[in-house]
C-alpha cells in the first residue's frame, strides 16, 4: 500500500457529488484515486478507510494523522495485531445488521 506521506488536505480531498476522494501515490510512481469512507478511532489513534475507484470490493485501512498546518498523513499499519483490531472496529462500524 502507500508509504507514510504528508499531503495538503485542500489539494488532496475533492468534492464530487458530496463524496470525498484522496489520491494515493505509491513508491513505484503509480497513483490510485480512492473514496474516503471515513475516519475512525481505535486504541487512541485515528484511522482512515478508503475504497479504490478501480475496485469497489476492496477497502484500504491506514493510520491517519491531521497536522496543525492543514495537512494530513497516512501510514501503513505494519503490525498484524494492530491491523486486526482496526479491521474489527471498522467491521463493527459498518455492520448493517447489529445484534
Amino acid at each position: 500500500m502507500a508509504d507514510e506521506h504528508t499531503t495538503p488536505a485542500d489539494e488532496s480531498l475533492e468534492d464530487a457529488e458530496s463524496a470525498e476522494f484522496v489520491t494515493l501515490e505509491y513508491e513505484d510512481g503509480t497513483s490510485e484515486r480512492c473514496e474516503v469512507l471515513g475516519v475512525f478511532a481505535c486504541d487512541e489513534k485515528d484511522y482512515i478507510a478508503l475504497v479504490p475507484e478501480s475496485d469497489d470490493d476492496s477497502v484500504y485501512l491506514y493510520e491517519y494523522q491531521e497536522h496543525d498546518d492543514g495537512t494530513f498523513s497516512l501510514a501503513d499499519i505494519a503490525d498484524d495485531e494492530e491491523f486486526a483490531r482496526v479491521e474489527a472496529v471498522f467491521d463493527e462500524l459498518t455492520d448493517e445488521d447489529p445484534e
